[in-house]
Parts: C-alpha cells; structure tokens; sequence
C-alpha cells in the first residue's frame, strides 16, 4: 500500500482570508469554507488540495507547513507575491539553483525557486 497527498493543512487565524489568498496565488479555486473554520482549495492539475484550519492561537513549537512551489520567472514571480501581501525572508543559492524563502501574509514560510527548463 502506497500513501499519496490528499492534502496539505494549514494552521491559520483567518482560514477564510488565507485561504482565499493563497487560492489567488496558486489560479486555484475555494471549493469549501466550512463556517470559516476549515477551508479547502482545489489546486488546477495537482493530485492534492491545500487546506486551511482556523485554530484560536498558534501553538508554540509546533512545526509550520513548508510549500516548495517553481516559477517560470523566479525574480518577477517574488516581486508579484510580495506586491499581493508575502515577504521575503532569504535568497538561497547552491550551485546554479536560486530560490527564495518567502513568508505568506501570516507568516507562514514556502519556498519559490526557477523551474528547471
């Protein structure tokens, strides 16, 4: 038996606000808002779905979830994303691969590198 991702969960203050954010950045769509408290995003072409649950406070040292997503223009694709509300926290380089850590508008951290091509 094989385990596949069906989703990726998301701690959030504001699941709706964050979900619909990320909805936006991905072209993906809001398929269910469950009274705020559980928010699925459909993501086009991807075998998973992200999810965002609303949780009253954050709870300390618990692991935050990590996105890795590529971009065809890694440099227009930052400024877009910090334009639409995320930060950039690092620009990373090993060898000729560059991508850059960026944190979403309630500072969850992903990763943005150049697709390969």
């Amino acid at each position: 038996m094989t385990l596949t991702v069906g989703m990726i969960t998301v701690d959030s203050l504001d699941a709706v606000a964050l979900g619909r954010w990320w909805a936006e950045q991905v072209g993906g769509e809001v398929v269910q808002e469950n009274d705020g408290w559980f928010v699925v995003v459909a993501v086009p072409g991807a075998a998973y779905q992200l999810a965002f649950q609303k949780v009253e406070r954050p709870t300390p040292g618990k692991n935050k979830v990590h996105l890795d997503l590529v971009a065809e223009d890694l440099d227009a694709e930052v400024a877009r994303l910090e334009s639409a509300g995320a930060d950039q926290v690092a620009t990373q380089t090993m060898e000729d691969f560059r991508w850059v850590t960026m944190a979403d508008p309630e500072g969850n951290y992903f990763d943005v590198a150049q697709a390969e091509g």
